[in-house]
């Protein structure tokens, strides 16, 4: 089974835990609605050739539609690297829009984002379509989370050596968060 239909089966597990979990009975207790601001740092490693590590930094805005669900969108600057021989690095700029639901004790949560990723480098001009689920831990001021993201139009290079489509990623985020 390819890694893509694995994470899709994980996904569809992991919302239908989030509803069944929601359909205990609505907390009276209101929660002010409002905007918080993310500046983070990811790190990870690229699972498909040429590509071996990839490293980023990001700012990701989110709206608080609840004390549970959350809309976000994040930008920021990525770069996929390449060993000496291999070829050349690969940098974007990722577009993101998403959401984020907390599944326990209000600080796990998982989330699903999609958007796009635009090649900022001269030797490369394609943009691709890109998709991230990730789960997560977040306090007040700390984010850390486990992301698996997939560029659907970036080439790689098949076990035969030709070229194919889709490059993913594993990555930890690190990220600072405060209200605005």
């Amino acid at each position: 089974m390819q890694i893509r239909q694995k994470i899709k089966i994980i996904m569809v597990f992991a919302i239908s835990i989030l509803f069944a979990n929601n359909t205990k009975a609505q907390e009276t207790t209101n929660y002010d609605q409002g905007f918080r601001l993310g500046i983070g740092v990811t790190g990870g490693y690229a699972v498909h050739d040429p590509y071996k590590l990839a490293l980023g930094a990001d700012a990701r805005l989110q709206y608080d539609l609840s004390k549970r669900y959350s809309l976000t969108l994040t930008t920021g600057y990525s770069r996929l690297f390449v060993s000496e021989a291999d070829g050349d690095d690969l940098g974007f700029v990722p577009a993101k829009a998403g959401f984020k639901a907390f599944i326990w004790n209000d600080q796990f949560y998982i989330m699903g984002e999609a958007g796009a990723a635009f090649v900022t480098d001269p030797h490369y001009h394609k943009t691709s379509f890109l998709w991230a689920p990730s789960i997560g831990y977040a306090t007040k001021y700390i984010d850390v989370s486990l992301r698996y993201e997939q560029y659907n139009d970036f080439l790689r290079l098949n076990n035969s050596g030709n070229l194919g489509k889709g490059v993913g990623q594993v990555g930890l985020r690190v990220a600072y968060g405060f209200d605005l």
